[in-house]
């Protein structure tokens, strides 16, 4: 039994690298973060690590030379799903009149740097996270019987029910597949659930692809007891806001300033105070249970 389950969202596929070799360097990786800010040593927290990315990209072709800036401006044409996603999301960003109206009819890195200034971010890096994220949630939502979508779900569950935690934290995408698993499965009881950056309610893109499908507002997984949310003011995947408008069951909604300047990393989010006063009277329970 762990006290934690970590769920990723994107960027975290190691091509090549064996599922349990990765999950356990990102619980280590995850646990030090919450350890900072909760102020403890990261030897006392007990993380278990649910790394599902490498089913979102079985069957596809290995990336040659490393991240490749214009590879997305270039498959997105050949591949509709991804164009519709993008497009979807970008729509649902605060961004300027001529590039909303614009949307992929210019590469993405113009529509990056874009964004990147509305939310004070690094350009280079925002181009890259929007390639992955684009690719990835597309990977996982495509369709409601794909195999990778499946395949990511069950493995979520999976380490849940071996696990037994008391608290789930999942992150970006990561959100998405934690709360289509934990519906899919209704018999996983969790104490607190912690979203973190979540895409969950971004409309057409995600919300309105979910399973069980929002009627019309999504709905806490049967077996959560306490549902907390947590958004950076600058996180551009955490949108609209606020949360609790599509998903009215969550029991706090926080909008906090955590430093995302680096783009949406898991690590900010877990060294902040909001989590770290979210999770703290769980893990005494544990260490007491």
């Amino acid at each position: 039994m762990s006290a934690i389950v970590a769920v990723h969202g994107v960027g975290n596929h190691e091509a090549g690298a064996a599922p349990d070799v990765v999950a356990a360097a990102r619980a280590r990786t995850w646990g030090a973060a919450l350890a900072t800010g909760l102020g403890r040593p990261a030897a006392e927290l007990d993380v278990a690590f649910a790394y599902y990315a490498h089913h979102l990209y079985r069957g596809q072709p290995v990336a040659q030379g490393g991240p490749d800036e214009d590879a997305f401006d270039r498959l997105a044409p050949a591949d509709p799903a991804l164009a519709v996603f993008a497009e979807q999301w970008l729509a649902a960003l605060d961004l300027p009149p001529a590039t909303v109206q614009g949307r992929l009819t210019v590469p993405l890195r113009q529509i990056a740097q874009v964004v990147a200034e509305r939310f004070r971010l690094d350009g280079r890096l925002t181009h890259l996270f929007m390639s992955l994220f684009v690719r990835e949630v597309t990977a996982y939502l495509r369709d409601v019987d794909a195999p990778a979508r499946i395949a990511a779900r069950e493995e979520v569950a999976a380490c849940i029910a071996a696990h037994r935690p008391r608290v789930v934290i999942a992150h970006s995408l990561g959100s998405v597949v934690t709360y289509e698993a934990l519906h899919a499965h209704p018999e996983s009881e969790v104490e607190l659930l912690v979203t973190l950056g979540s895409p969950l309610a971004l409309p057409h893109a995600v919300f309105h692809r979910l399973r069980p499908t929002p009627t019309p507002t999504g709905t806490r997984p049967p077996g959560v007891r306490r549902w907390v949310n947590v958004a950076d003011h600058g996180d551009p995947v955490a949108i609209p806001r606020p949360f609790s408008a599509h998903f009215p069951d969550v029991d706090l909604d926080l909008a906090e300033s955590v430093g995302l300047f680096a783009f949406h990393p898991a690590v900010k989010y877990l060294g902040s105070a909001a989590v770290a006063a979210t999770v703290a009277p769980y893990l005494a329970a544990s260490s007491q249970g």
